[in-house]
């Protein structure tokens, strides 16, 4: 690796070495790097390559007056470490680093807290500061400027400023420079009260009602009882992000087409007003579909076919085109327009990706080339001549988003403190409606995943295209801040899944293994603060998935701003890098956290006891031990925590294991307690099993007993074991309903 190379990527936060989770070193292949620097649009290929880039890069940064800014939006220059995991720092030595005055976590991409260069005082592309501080950015001499408020009013740079998406206007020399300025609150609330709630897998809980999986129409009605029957204080949901179209060989639902819009998929057509307006032909085909859709229904309730996401959306698409054509009453229409006023150019967007993949598929990579770019001339054109399927895609973007409303609503009048909580997957599938609108902010030929550890030993590459630094800070952070809004809007609490990201991601080139990636810092003070700024406005929750390993210091910056953490049983031990030394005692616990006993990728807790889970692995080849070893070890960590459970005075248990297991959570100080739907059933089944893509159902299973009999909705409330885990919670009281 030579010199230049090794500074540059330093330079633009790319980590040329990195700590493994038992404290090995590892350095960072060269190719490695020059493949990471160039889908940062810097070329490294050659020796000379990457000095001419790091003497541009200086260059331009005495030019623009030394430290602050980098030229495509790099690290600010005097960032020791680069985000190397090794230096355990929060942004890397920039912790109490002051860039303009208030930003307290360092970042990349010259964005660093409304900071200008020392010197000359150039502007980075995008300025962050705390909400109620000043900007305060190093200007030129003689310069002049204003910010603009979102509000449409004007402030100085030395006011106090209120949160939004700000702008900042300078001139200096006859030049006019604007560039973003995001004022971001400080932290968040976190819940005033302990609360409760199931975790689902939406598609996995069907009435009698169903079209062959969830619905929108199924989560009203598990927050309406779980809410005013048990005391539930939420819902947490599995992402409900709209998936590719066609043939899904991958139906997890956190590998989305778009993470800005949910899949019409999960709506009750029945529910859709203009359903009931149906006459004539269009009635007669309508219920047609409508019984091969409960046939499908029956067909996974009674246990004889699987959740079939594919058909399901087929049917659906076909009644919801004859619905489309019911025209609109003056009020229906009125909300419609104002809903596409709302969603703007990135609903325009979507539903002309939707139209165009109906025509030329999924993947638009392989799309005519005029139409890989959202801005060409032949996409306006192509927009025009499937003008009804792009409002048709319009209009169930729509529809989805009213059931979605409906189902916040009726979580909160049934008495939930939270009510939904949904999930923000940590990216999107590379040939999706995302990928194609927002390619020039994400990193091509590079797709996040996670180095080797205990857990994968062979590293992770999860297939999607991460964020790319430097863009995103040209953008004012925009496209983050959108679809944080969309999945904040109906609901009282946001999961953010691998919650690190914020921070640092594992970037893997394209057709290497992952092994061969390394890490990507990111400006956390600007990716929290809009976080933290959409969650201020929308007056939700945050609850960050920090699972796995997790760099020194990012847990705390999380705490510190009101983001809360997530703590599962399975993880929770004394001890460190050094081993395990036994269960984390309940007192022990995060109070600001979610805790669980276990997540949809792990095993049910009815399995975990009995060693089942350890039995399906070896059935299926996935064991890399002997399994008289795996059986060992899985009944020893059983044993060690019905220990705990013994000393916590809650063994025996005369409802059971797993019903202690739920008792021990309510000894913890955690603020909000989740039970994973499955274990209140006593599924022995997991939902996903990673490592898996066709030997175990992942992603298709319904909610089932003990005996792998499906369980509807409309059967949960008569059910012993849900009654009897609800009352480890609130002892059977009900919310009042009339908050």
């Amino acid at each position: 690796m030579t010199a230049a190379l090794r500074e540059l990527a330093r330079l633009r936060g790319i980590a040329t070495d990195y700590t493994t989770d038992r404290g090995h070193r590892v350095t960072v292949p060269p190719d490695t790097l020059v493949a990471v620097l160039a889908a940062c649009g810097v070329d490294a290929a050659t020796d000379a390559s990457a000095r001419a880039a790091l003497a541009d890069l200086r260059g331009d940064a005495r030019g623009g007056g030394g430290a602050g800014v980098a030229k495509d939006g790099g690290v600010a220059g005097d960032r020791r470490g680069g985000g190397v995991a090794g230096d355990r720092r929060v942004g890397g030595d920039a912790r109490d680093r002051r860039v303009g005055g208030d930003a307290r976590v360092g970042g990349v991409a010259g964005v660093g807290g409304g900071g200008g260069a020392a010197g000359g005082g150039a502007l980075p592309p995008c300025v962050v500061v705390r909400a109620g501080s000043p900007a305060r950015p190093a200007l030129p001499s003689h310069a002049q400027a204003y910010v603009a408020l979102e509000d449409g009013g004007r402030a100085a740079p030395s006011d106090p400023l209120p949160p939004g998406h700000h702008l900042l206007h300078v001139t200096h020399a006859g030049q006019d420079r604007t560039v973003p300025l995001l004022a971001v609150p400080d932290r968040i609330p976190v819940p005033g009260q302990r609360s409760w709630g199931f975790l689902v897998q939406l598609y996995s809980v069907l009435s009698r009602r169903s079209w062959g999986m969830g619905d929108l129409g199924d989560l009203a009605g598990l927050a309406a009882w779980s809410g005013s029957a048990l005391g539930a204080g939420f819902v947490q949901l599995g992402p409900l992000h709209a998936m590719e179209p066609g043939p899904l060989p991958d139906p997890s639902p956190y590998r989305p087409s778009s993470r800005r819009f949910p899949d019409p998929m999960h709506v009750r057509v029945t529910d859709v007003p203009e359903y009931r307006q149906l006459t004539g032909p269009a009635r007669a085909e309508a219920e047609s579909l409508a019984a091969r859709a409960r046939e499908l229904n029956d067909g996974v309730l009674s246990g004889r076919t699987l959740i079939d996401r594919e058909t399901v959306r087929a049917l659906k698409h076909r009644v919801l085109r004859l619905v489309h054509a019911v025209p609109l009453a003056p009020a229906r229409r009125a909300a419609f327009e104002a809903f596409t006023a709302r969603e703007g150019q990135d609903l325009t967007d979507f539903a002309t990706w939707c139209a165009l993949a109906e025509v030329h598929g999924g993947a638009w990579r392989s799309w005519p080339t005029a139409l890989r770019d959202p801005r060409s001339a032949a996409v306006a054109a192509a927009r025009q001549e499937h003008a009804d399927a792009v409002a048709f895609h319009r209009w169930l973007a729509w529809i989805t988003d009213e059931q979605l409303a409906a189902a916040q609503r009726t979580a909160v009048e049934a008495g939930m403190d939270i009510g939904l909580m949904h999930d923000l997957a940590v990216g999107v599938a590379p040939e999706g409606a995302d990928a194609w609108a927002l390619q020039h902010c994400l990193a091509a030929g590079m797709s996040v995943g996670a180095p080797p550890d205990d857990f994968n030993p062979h590293g992770q590459d999860w297939g999607q295209p991460p964020w790319r630094p430097d863009a995103l800070a040209a953008e004012g952070y925009r496209p983050l801040a959108a679809l944080l809004r969309a999945g904040m809007r109906h609901s009282g609490a946001l999961r953010v899944d691998h919650v690190m990201g914020l921070f640092r991601l594992w970037w893997v080139p394209e057709g290497r293994s992952p092994s061969e990636g390394t890490y990507v810092r990111y400006d956390a003070e600007a990716m929290l603060g809009v976080l933290l700024l959409e969650a201020h406005r929308a007056g939700v929750h945050v609850i960050g998935e920090d699972l796995g390993t997790v760099e020194a210091g990012v847990r705390e910056e999380l705490a510190a701003r009101g983001v809360l953490g997530t703590s599962v049983q399975r993880f929770e031990y004394l001890g460190g890098s050094e081993g395990r030394h036994g269960p984390l005692p309940a007192a022990r616990w995060r109070t600001n956290c979610l805790a669980t006993l276990t997540t949809h990728d792990l095993p049910t807790t009815a399995a975990w006891l009995t060693g089942e889970h350890v039995e399906l692995r070896a059935r299926l080849g996935l064991l890399t031990r002997p399994e008289t070893e795996e059986k060992d070890e899985a009944a020893a960590e059983r044993d060690g925590w019905l220990a705990e459970l013994e000393r916590e005075g809650l063994l025996p248990d005369p409802d059971g294991e797993a019903v202690a297991l739920h008792r021990f959570l309510t000894r913890t100080p955690s603020r909000l307690l989740g039970v994973w739907l499955p274990d209140a059933t006593g599924d022995r089944r997991p939902q996903n099993l990673p490592g898996t893509a066709t030997v175990h159902p992942n992603w298709r299973l319904p909610v089932a007993d003990r005996d792998g009999r499906p369980v509807p909705l409309d059967e949960l409330p008569g059910r012993p074991g849900v009654q009897t885990i609800a009352r480890v919670f609130t002892s059977g009281a009900p919310h009042r309903t009339d908050r």
